[in-house]
């Protein structure tokens, strides 16, 4: 039995039973002839459909919103953003999907040499809580529009997200069975990614269920694409905007509580700067209003879970133990929900948790350098590498810099986020493969060569 619990007050929404071994097996044979008449539709055709789906969304945004302030504690204006931004990569893959999927002419010395793209099958998709729907459109927009059909393994504190998303691809004319959620405990994802049926995984999530998912899928020999942890340092030189810097930083690290792989974690800051920067943080977190996500006035709201607010702590009162100096909040508040205030820690170094783990929530760690050369080489000593952000007002330094940086995306005087036209994705314990852009829908499609050698007359 899965539970959504509402974060703001710790109180049961509903409950959700798991799907039994037969309905799952019935499941994944419909969804293995649902992908084998889906593929035979025209791409173009598969690729309109987003239009509708897009007016959808903006038809049902306030509904959809409310769901997820409800079952993810995320602020009302933070959900209506994420309404838009899944509206927005419809749009984008409806425009560009034929394209991106067209058959390439290459010049060899055959008559003609074809490169195609063809869908695979069916794809699982194990997906998290904390962008509910972005997470779950990002995968599989791109996945069925290349011609797949989609299993939704969600996380089981959104269930009632799960059934909304599945129930807005039907009304958006899609088949039925080409995307379904799956209900299912996680001693059976394992059966489910082995099944003959399913051709791919991908997953966005802790580090640790992708090392088991991709070990799986390892020994049953099917492709993946794993969106892991993040650790991302944001370097702030000497020479920055510090109103800017501070600004997008508090922007990026309470953006959802914390609760996203890419928020700025790791502050690096020049000693030269430490000082007013810190000043200038404080002064943008005291901007923010801590409560009840569900009220216009809050634009900070619980965290999703008890278990991730208590972990949270413990990474806090570790750090500080170690040496880290704790100047705001870091305490957690009693009373209902699972409201965790902002907090700053100073003197962060590596071998404490606030700089070796990945910290999830709304915890901001400092970090002071002396050089570029010492931000850098701090910055890369993580086993994680999904975004960076450098902040100068010297761009060439800036793209150095950027370069040096071991991540899947440098953002140079913003925060790092995702855009459907860019790749997304991370190196080394963050991950590997990419989502969105042209690369996004070509990772479960076989890139097939067509070689047609000229016949002699």
């Amino acid at each position: 039995m899965f539970e959504s619990i509402n974060p703001a007050t710790g109180h049961l929404i509903q409950q959700y039973p798991a799907m039994s071994e037969t309905m799952l097996a019935a499941t994944l044979e419909d969804a293995r002839s649902s992908a084998s008449a889906w593929a035979r539709v025209d791409v173009s055709l598969r690729a309109s459909m987003l239009e509708r789906l897009a007016t959808l969304l903006e038809a049902k945004k306030e509904p959809l919103v409310r769901l997820i302030v409800q079952e993810v504690g995320k602020p009302l204006a933070e959900a209506r953003a994420e309404l838009d931004k899944c509206a927005l990569l419809c749009r984008y893959y409806a425009t560009h999907a034929a394209d991106f999927l067209a058959s390439e002419s290459i010049q060899t010395a055959a008559q003609d040499s074809q490169v195609n793209h063809q869908p695979l099958g069916v794809v699982l998709g194990i997906m998290p809580w904390n962008f509910p729907l972005w997470q779950v459109f990002r995968f599989a927009v791109p996945v069925l529009t290349a011609g797949n059909a989609a299993l939704l393994k969600h996380a089981p504190n959104v269930c009632g997200c799960a059934l909304a998303i599945e129930a807005l691809f039907i009304e958006a004319g899609y088949p039925e069975g080409v995307l379904r959620a799956l209900f299912i405990e996680i001693d059976q994802v394992e059966s489910v990614i082995q099944h003959p049926a399913v051709q791919g995984v991908a997953l966005t999530g802790s580090e640790r269920a992708g090392a088991a998912v991709a070990a799986i899928a390892g020994r049953a020999i099917k492709k993946t694409v794993l969106e892991l942890g993040g650790s991302d340092p944001y370097l702030i030189c000497e020479d920055a905007d510090l109103d800017l810097a501070a600004a997008k930083c508090v922007q990026s690290r309470l953006n959802n509580c914390g609760q996203t792989c890419i928020s700025a974690k790791r502050l690096l800051v020049h000693a030269a700067v430490l000082e007013p920067f810190t000043q200038k943080l404080v002064a943008e977190i005291a901007k923010r209003r801590m409560g009840d996500p569900a009220e216009e006035t809050n634009n900070l709201g619980p965290m999703a879970r008890a278990d991730l607010r208590a972990n949270l702590q413990r990474q806090v009162d570790a750090s500080v133990a170690a040496g880290a100096r704790l100047l705001l909040g870091g305490q957690t508040p009693a009373g209902l929900g699972y409201y965790y205030p902002p907090s700053v820690l100073a003197d962060v170094r590596p071998g404490m948790p606030a700089f070796d783990e990945e910290v999830f929530g709304p915890v901001f760690a400092l970090v002071t350098v002396w050089s570029d050369a010492e931000a850098v080489a701090l910055a890369n000593q993580s086993v994680y590498g999904l975004g960076a952000a450098v902040f100068t007002q010297d761009i060439q330094r800036a793209k150095r810099l950027a370069h040096q940086l071991q991540c899947g995306a440098c953002f140079i005087n913003d925060f790092v986020k995702s855009d459907p036209r860019l790749p997304f994705g991370g190196i080394k314990r963050s991950g590997y493969g990419r989502e969105l852009s042209a690369l996004g829908i070509r990772e479960f499609v076989n890139v097939k060569t067509i070689y047609v050698s000229a016949v002699s007359g």
